[in-house]
């Protein structure tokens, strides 16, 4: 199986007004392609900010991290940008909609970011609408959506791209148990 994680030894360390923080400390992990893996504790413990570096929107104190065999030590945030745009698929707590796009738009944005043609959009968004059960609300805005739908919308977006790994918060918080074992599987 090819692995897609491969974390070493990550520490974060965050210093406010002369205090220290440890927030991970020696944190170590592998994950490879098609494991479901669920990081649990209490509140505080970490957990949002293992997120944060595995999705490369924050960087370790120390250690290393290799995702999808990339190296991502010393990655400027353009280069952190297109990795995560081309390997990982998120899906924030908060869902991250845009208001003022569709449903569709804001499916489609990860692909136009990648530049793909206007039909290979089409395509692939209509694909993952049709799998969360949405195509049918692809011209609403997000505003027009109960949180259970934005929810969906927002995992649509994380697949549409067939990302290498996937990071979700609270995945199927607020789905009713239909549509989070629907989503799961």
């Amino acid at each position: 199986m090819k692995n897609i994680v491969t974390m070493s030894n990550i520490h974060k360390r965050y210093d406010s007004q002369q205090i220290e923080t440890h927030a991970l400390q020696g944190v170590s992990l592998e994950i490879n392609q098609g494991e479901f893996v669920a990081i649990t504790g209490p509140s505080g413990c970490g957990k949002s900010t293992l997120l944060s570096i595995m999705g490369l929107m924050d960087s370790a104190t120390e250690g290393a991290y290799q995702l999808a065999n990339i190296s991502t030590a010393g990655l400027k945030v353009d280069q952190r940008t297109q990795i995560r745009n081309e390997h990982i698929g998120y899906v924030f707590q908060s869902f991250n909609l845009i208001d003022n796009l569709t449903v569709f738009e804001n499916v489609a944005l990860p692909l136009e970011h990648r530049g793909c043609s206007k039909s290979e959009i089409k395509t692939r968004v209509e694909t993952v609408l049709t799998q969360v059960d949405m195509l049918h609300r692809q011209h609403y805005r997000p505003n027009q959506l109960s949180g259970g739908q934005q929810q969906r919308i927002a995992i649509a977006r994380a697949l549409v791209g067939k990302p290498d790994l996937i990071l979700v918060d609270e995945p199927t918080g607020n789905l009713d148990s239909k549509n989070g074992d629907q989503v799961m599987s």
